[in-house]
C-alpha cells in the first residue's frame, strides 16, 4: 500500500467511524508500483453498516467528499452491494488490501 495511504491511517478510521463504515480496501494502482503520487486517483472499495446513522447516499458521497479532501486526490469508491460488474467484482476480490474495518 502506497505511503500516501498508510501514513493517514488514523484520519480514515475516524472517517469510516463517522459515516458509518464497517470495512474500506483499497485496490488498483495504490497497491502497484506504477502508482504516480502526483496524479493517480486512489481506488476504494467500501462496505457500509446497515445501522449506520443517516441515509446511504450522504454517507457514501459524504465519505467520498471527505476521502478526497484528506488525500487532495480524486477518489473512486465503489460500494460493496451495488457492484454489478462481474469483472470488476473478480479485479477487487483478487487484489483488494483492508485499510479499515470496524471493531465487532
Amino acid at each position: 500500500m502506497h505511503p500516501l495511504i498508510s501514513s493517514r491511517h488514523a484520519a480514515i478510521a475516524t472517517l469510516c467511524r463517522r459515516y458509518g463504515v464497517r470495512r474500506l480496501d483499497v485496490f488498483g494502482s495504490a497497491l502497484r508500483p506504477d502508482f504516480d503520487p502526483d496524479s493517480s486517483d486512489i481506488d476504494l472499495v467500501v462496505d457500509f453498516d446497515s445501522a449506520g446513522a443517516g441515509s446511504r447516499v450522504d454517507r457514501y458521497f459524504g465519505l467520498k467528499e471527505s476521502l478526497e479532501s484528506l488525500f487532495e486526490r480524486p477518489v473512486d469508491l465503489v460500494e460493496l452491494n451495488a457492484m454489478r460488474s462481474q469483472r470488476l467484482k473478480r479485479i477487487v476480490d483478487r487484489t483488494r488490501v483492508p485499510v479499515y474495518a470496524a471493531a465487532a
